[in-house]
């Protein structure tokens, strides 16, 4: 399983950075994805990346360790999910999120690997940090 940890701080009492990202389509949509659909607790994002389209079905899942967090219920991956964990911190909030994926190399083959799948999803959760940071700033 491969992994991708990024944190921050966020100048924003934790409940505010939590109910922030809790505004899914917004909060989903702010990682640049170039299509999000939200269904109640089932999340639809498309991407391209490099030559390839990831079109992913996600669903929101109650985990103890994570003020938010969802897995892939079908896409490109043998088994994908993400968590976000927001705790205090002196100037605000530390928000850490961490992706864990297995790539179905039946399904991706030599159009993507795990180096690019990482760098993607690095750009896409510090896009996600950057919007927290205007929207938490409100």
């Amino acid at each position: 399983m491969n992994a991708v940890t990024l944190s921050r701080g966020i100048r924003a009492p934790p409940e505010t950075v939590r109910e922030s990202m809790h505004r899914i389509g917004p909060f989903m949509r702010a990682s640049g994805f170039d299509e999000v659909a939200v269904d109640g607790e089932t999340v639809r994002v498309a991407n391209e990346v490099g030559i390839a389209t990831i079109e992913l079905a996600l669903e929101l899942v109650d985990r103890p360790d994570a003020d938010l967090a969802y897995e892939q219920r079908d896409g490109i991956f043998e088994e994908m999910r993400t968590t976000y964990a927001v705790s205090p911190a002196p100037d605000g909030s530390e928000v850490e999120a961490t992706t864990e994926f297995a790539l179905d190399v039946a399904i991706v083959g030599g159009v993507l690997d795990a180096t690019v799948i990482a760098r993607q999803r690095r750009a896409e959760l510090a896009a996600q940090f950057d919007w927290l940071e205007t929207v938490c700033a409100e």
